[in-house]
């Protein structure tokens, strides 16, 4: 069942999804369903799996000499969707990136995901390399997410890139893409870079779930002005708790956006580590609630790791 489908059978109901990482290499995929198992009871309709671009790390030999390797650090992405699939009879929604592969290794990681079943994917460009100033694309690869989702668009037409095929199989997928409420870190602007977004629409995207935030209103204005622009899919907004102190900084660093000054004063004032996840939850309760009543579809979870404290701002919102 296609994500959208979901949203359109909720009859107005806000449902709730989450997003997980897959464990580090040489983890246990056990370790994944624990932190899946308690969220299971708010029934979320689809969850989203990230997927992990190649590192590259130089190794030492004994002879002195350094020789560059790519490792991944959280392989798995394809594999632990159909294992959600198949435990939890949910939709599964991997993220597709356009860094780290051709056209050709793209097309073949969809029919990949089509024979399994998998028809919700998330298209995204993706981080550039660590150390790198800016994102390169592969050879023969897509260095815009608009392009991933051109190319997503042409298989479900049954166009494929060898044009000897004349009648290939229709790959009937649902396409996500990211939406960012403060505006991607490289736009000039949030109304130039909603024209991304309204180009991805038009490309074929079907629904936006956005970046993390902290501050509803930025979601709100933001809904708002992919309106005016002429967007009209379904927009998810996607938030966090905060757990730790030293994120009041980290995560405006990494990910290019604001921390509400309320929220920063409830966060400087715990006095414990306890305190400060107390007063997380608090806050992304609030944020929960207010989204519920403005009837948002979804509300996405992104759930780094920590499925005890979304859980319990989830058991708060259902």
């Amino acid at each position: 069942m296609k994500v959208t489908d979901y949203f359109n059978s909720a009859q107005g109901r806000t449902l709730l999804s989450f997003e997980v990482l897959p464990p580090l290499k040489g983890g246990s995929i056990d370790t994944l369903f624990q932190q899946l198992d308690p969220l299971m009871e708010f029934k979320p309709p689809f969850i989203d799996v990230t997927y992990h671009r190649e590192e590259f790390v130089y190794k030492e030999h004994p002879s002195g000499h350094f020789e560059k390797i790519a490792i991944r650090k959280r392989p798995g992405t394809v594999g632990i969707c159909a294992a959600i699939m198949n435990r939890y009879k949910v939709e599964a929604v991997p993220h597709l990136i356009c860094g780290g592969f051709s056209r050709e290794e793209t097309e073949n990681a969809l029919i990949d995901l089509h024979f399994l079943q998998i028809n919700n994917v998330l298209a995204l460009r993706g981080d550039a390399r660590k150390f790198d100033e800016k994102f390169i694309a592969e050879k023969d690869g897509h260095e815009h997410a608009v392009d991933l989702v051109k190319q997503i668009a042409a298989l479900k037409k049954g166009i494929y890139l060898d044009k000897d095929i004349e009648s290939g199989t229709h790959m009937d997928f649902c396409i996500g893409i990211a939406g960012y409420p403060e505006k991607h870190f490289e736009a000039a602007s949030l109304k130039s870079d909603l024209k991304y977004t309204r180009k991805k629409i038009e490309a074929g995207a079907d629904y936006i779930v956005t970046q993390m935030f902290f501050d509803n209103k930025k979601f709100f204005d933001y809904v708002a002005l992919c309106r005016e622009e002429g967007i009209e899919v379904p927009i998810v907004p996607g938030i966090k708790p905060i757990t730790r102190k030293y994120q009041l900084n980290a995560i405006p660093r990494n990910f290019f956006v604001d921390m509400p000054d309320e929220l920063v004063r409830m966060i400087q004032k715990a006095k414990t580590d306890e305190a400060v996840v107390e007063a997380g939850i608090e806050w992304c309760i609030y944020q929960s609630v207010e989204l519920k009543k403005a009837g948002v579809p979804c509300i996405h979870y992104y759930t780094m790791s920590d499925s005890a404290v979304v859980r319990r701002v989830a058991e708060k919102v259902v």
